[in-house]
């Protein structure tokens, strides 16, 4: 089997260590002897979008998020394309943000986004700003799940009709929320960086089956020995108490 994954604007948006991620995928497919090809697309670099089983924009400040957006909407038509194909999207943070309706940061000025989904996001004071760790019970389909991760965001987002999962501990999508992230089968936007997936490898396997899928159908995948992953995890929830 292969997998295509396409790491876009990957030398602009990786807040807290987002690249571990694909350091996952990758590793979990290379011990099940899936091939595994990573490319990257930055600004004004061409790639056909619809040839990845996988799309993932990590997180970046507004800095960051104002220098790609122009490019990003350029390429609005073959995202479209991508998902029309069957691509599966990562979206961590402000890669999360951008594919809703617009980003109003905190100096005022409106980041348009890709208008995909019909949540938006707007800044919040410093004192409601999301910060810490965070659990979330998420449905990954079927598979009911605990998640966790690390949040820091100042963009409340607001309108998500399908979040991704509900909060236990932390704030989610907007300050002290009872929900996080976005997920509609297809597309999984979240705030949870940590990296998210070397502390999920539930999440990093679900994501694998799901863009698998695309190419070869539905599949199977080896169980792999996680059980570091797991008490790192138990750790985490812990110290939660949870």
């Amino acid at each position: 089997m292969k997998l295509k994954i396409c790491w876009m604007y990957h030398d602009l948006m990786d807040l807290y260590g987002d690249k571990g991620n694909i350091q996952v995928l990758k590793t979990r497919c290379e011990k099940r002897g899936i091939e595994c090809v990573v490319d990257t697309c930055t600004l004004d670099e061409e790639k056909t979008l619809a040839d990845y089983d996988l799309l993932f924009i990590g997180g970046g400040a507004d800095r960051e998020q104002g220098l790609l957006v122009n490019d990003l909407l350029k390429r609005r038509d073959a995202i479209q394309e991508a998902m029309d194909q069957g691509s599966f999207i990562l979206l961590i943070c402000g890669g999360y943000q951008l594919f809703g309706q617009y980003y109003l940061d905190g100096d005022g000025q409106k980041i348009e986004g890709l208008k995909f989904f019909d949540y938006y996001t707007e800044a919040a004071s410093r004192s409601d700003r999301c910060i810490g760790n965070i659990a979330v019970e998420a449905a990954l389909d079927n598979e009911r799940i605990i998640a966790v991760g690390f949040e820091n965001h100042g963009g409340q987002t607001k309108g998500v009709d399908q979040p991704f999962g509900k909060v236990l501990k932390g704030h989610g999508n907007t300050y002290q929320s009872a929900f996080e992230g976005f997920y509609n089968g297809q597309v999984l936007g979240t705030y949870m960086h940590g990296p998210l997936l070397p502390k999920n490898p539930e999440i990093a396997d679900f994501i694998l089956r799901k863009a698998l899928a695309k190419r070869h159908g539905e599949c199977t995948l080896e169980p792999l020995n996680d059980m570091l992953e797991h008490k790192a995890k138990e750790v985490m929830l812990k110290r939660l108490g949870l």
